[in-house]
């Protein structure tokens, strides 16, 4: 499975009402030094489905005329982000301008992935060092340091979190139903999780909430369409009615008769175990 990870702005996230990856008309003349593009074309297609995802840090330098900006993330490295005239900029919630961008702010940057590149749908800079809350796969967890390393999707780079003594730990979606509280024990390498975290003065992330959403070996089932089917590398990715969330699934045709008959488009009803690095079709069900 593709692992997800994104970081989630306590309620200063905006929509957008435009698409990254069909770029409006660019300006013919290249903005001064000082100045970035504001004006958004009148034709620009709606967004997407899908979740968008909040990258939360400081911004080490902005390039309006190559329009980028390079995020100084907690926890992690710098990263490259683009933007243009579709993307809304707010400081401490105030509608703001492009030309509002500086070195040093602090800031959650709304993102979307516009093929290999990450695009600003809107840009929240704040007075203070934001809260944050990200999506990914556990790397590794020193129960001793309570340091935890989290992969992600958006960067090359992990993330480091420190979960202090006592941060809640809760399961979420399907693991809702697991028996037994979760705990620090439960933050096993190759799990997925939610994390919610604030930055210390030093750029630290610290978690103060943890939801986890699938662990190794855990038996989940997704409901929806088939979107992608390869026959030769036993595999299919179902687009789950439940969240909008597509997954990749594999499967053994000799154990499972029924994998036979998929086809792109068809509605399944698929029992699979997450193993760590993908899920593991054991029954499929034609609906």
């Amino acid at each position: 499975m593709g692992v997800l990870f994104a970081i989630l702005m306590v309620g200063m996230v905006t929509s957008a009402q435009s698409s990254p990856s069909d770029r409006g008309p660019r300006q013919t003349e290249a903005a001064p030094a000082d100045s970035v593009k504001e004006s958004a074309p009148a034709d620009l297609l709606a967004l997407p489905k899908g979740k968008s995802t909040v990258i939360g840090g400081t911004i080490a330098a902005v390039d309006p005329i190559a329009d980028r900006l390079t995020l100084k993330v907690f926890g992690g490295k710098q990263m490259k982000i683009l933007f243009d005239e579709r993307t809304l900029v707010y400081r401490d919630g105030a509608k703001s301008s492009l030309r509002d961008l500086h070195t040093n702010d602090h800031a959650s940057v709304e993102t979307m992935l516009d093929g290999d590149t990450v695009f600003a749908r809107s840009i929240h800079m704040l007075s203070h060092s934001p809260e944050g809350e990200c999506h990914g796969q556990i790397l590794s967890y020193d129960p001793g340091s309570g340091v935890m390393t989290v992969s992600e999707s958006l960067s090359p780079e992990s993330i480091r979190l420190v979960v202090p003594a006592g941060t809640p730990i809760v399961r979420q979606g399907q693991n809702a139903s697991t028996s037994g509280p979760a705990a620090s024990s439960d933050l096993r390498k190759g799990t997925l999780i939610t994390a919610s975290f604030a930055s210390d003065t030093k750029g630290q992330g610290i978690a103060h909430r943890i939801a986890i959403l699938a662990s190794p070996g855990d038996e989940l089932t997704f409901t929806g369409s088939v979107t992608f089917l390869d026959l030769r590398a036993n595999q299919f990715a179902v687009a789950d009615a439940q969240n909008n969330q597509s997954y990749k699934i594999v499967f053994d045709p000799a154990s499972i008769p029924a994998a036979r008959d998929l086809h792109e488009g068809t509605n399944v009803k698929v029992t699979a175990e997450f193993d760590g690095s993908r899920y593991v079709a054991h029954a499929i069900t034609m609906q």
